[in-house]
């Protein structure tokens, strides 16, 4: 398994074409029991990533979307 620090340092599209490949060996199969095991957890661990990312990105449009409605507000009342 990967370590918290490397987990982080994917970016989105890393990790996104990684959990890609993940779901295409599983529905391959002709893994052992072990295996797919291991391929879901890391599944799992790279959907958290990819979720990290998006509600970041979640939060960075929200804030822009907040401070622009803001400004625009101001200018209205001038």
């Amino acid at each position: 398994m990967t370590s918290k620090v490397a987990e982080e340092a994917l970016g989105y599209e890393q990790a996104r074409d990684e959990l890609i490949e993940v779901v295409r060996r599983l529905e391959a199969g002709g893994t052992t029991l072990e295996e797919s095991l291991a391929l879901w957890e890391r599944g799992e661990e790279l959907a958290k990533v990819c979720r990290r990312w998006l509600d970041g990105a979640r939060a960075r449009l929200d804030a822009a979307l907040a401070e622009e409605s803001q400004d625009g507000g101001s200018d209205s009342e001038q």
